[in-house]
């Protein structure tokens, strides 16, 4: 399912040889053809014919436009039911390229080729797919296995810091649900660097693979990997929706700060714990200020998640750390007064 690649790609090509592809079309925004593709194409040893198809980047192309237009791009190369897609690129790439893979003629097969730490930790595994609509963070999706994961660690030497920064926050994650050592390794971390950071990939990977293989199709202990998300992606259609979009790790951090604080207010962990969280997260993430206008737009963006039932909002929230629940559903009032402790915070 998952395989690091050497520095020959002889891990790919092999997969390529027993998988026998008709085509291959491999998917990029503008910033992995300048920086990751030539190495895929460089290192790529085979004779089966290949189109690239190249998509701007952005959390704002991620949506049913962009699709219509992939689809009939494949549609024009002739795309088959033997042919793979590859999608190379980060969050947007993997999550754009499997929904647009699994939907085509009703499925072909795909692969995910993460080139950015978010991707690589999150985002690629999985096999959730999706795209936004009226700016709601993967309002339309499938579940669709990649036929693999081929990890490149070098890629991360391509991405600025922010977007390094972004994908430590779902790292952060993963300790906070499910590994209390996880977490003290990566906030012992002075420098967010690829080689401070590089150590603790795997162990990410693992809590995430582990979680899904327990259930696929998010009926239960999945939920938990949704900490932070609910606040997170409320966050994240806001400031997109107002033009001025943040990225996912920025906003997922911003939610694990809220969630924090509501585990708190629900009587599941100690103020001290809820302090303690909240300062670690904080040293690594600027916050983004939102005044009291905000706040109902705020709710009423989580009132849409994909998580909630009986026109309740449920969190899943910390019970110590390396441990969360899930379908927490909290009253309105304790949203209200999160969101005053956030704004306080700024």
């Amino acid at each position: 399912m998952i395989s690091y690649l050497d520095q020959d790609f002889s891990q790919l090509n092999n997969f390529l040889q027993v998988l026998k592809p008709s085509k291959l079309l491999i998917l990029v925004d503008e910033n992995t053809h300048e920086y990751c593709l030539p190495t895929l194409l460089g290192n790529l040893e085979t004779k089966i014919p290949f189109e690239i198809i190249e998509i701007e980047a952005g959390e704002e192309l991620k949506t049913i436009e962009t699709a219509t237009q992939l689809w009939e791009i494949l549609s024009e190369f002739e795309t088959d039911r033997k042919s793979l897609l590859i999608n190379l690129g980060g969050g947007v790439i993997t999550d754009l390229g499997g929904f647009v893979g699994s939907t085509y003629k009703r499925g072909i097969r795909f692969i995910n080729i993460p080139t950015t730490l978010l991707g690589m930790c999150d985002a690629s595994i999985g096999g959730k797919t999706g795209i936004d609509h009226q700016f709601l963070k993967n309002i339309v999706g499938t579940f669709a296995e990649p036929e693999m994961i081929f990890v490149y660690p070098e890629f991360l030497k391509t991405l600025t810091f922010e977007e390094l920064r972004s994908g430590f926050a779902e790292m952060l994650k993963h300790g906070l649900i499910a590994d209390e050592k996880h977490w003290k390794d990566l906030i012992a971390i002075e420098h967010l660097t690829p080689e401070n950071i590089a150590p603790y990939i795997e162990t990410s990977m693992n809590i995430k693979l582990n979680v899904v293989e327990k259930d696929f199709r998010e009926q239960n202990i999945r939920k938990t990997l949704n900490f932070g998300h609910t606040f997170g992606h409320a966050f994240e259609s806001y400031f997109l929706e107002k033009g001025n979009p943040i990225l996912h790790g920025e906003a997922v951090a911003m939610g694990m700060i809220c969630e924090t604080q509501l585990s708190y207010l629900e009587n599941l962990i100690s103020a001290e714990m809820a302090e303690y969280i909240i300062t670690q997260i904080k040293k690594f993430y600027p916050l983004q200020n939102i005044d009291n206008s905000t706040k109902d737009q705020l709710i009423s963006l989580m009132m849409n998640d994909k998580k909630n039932s009986d026109g309740k909002i449920n969190f899943s929230l910390l019970t110590k750390i390396g441990e969360c629940n899930f379908d927490h559903a909290v009253p309105e009032q304790h949203l209200i007064s999160t969101l005053h402790f956030f704004q306080n915070l700024y």
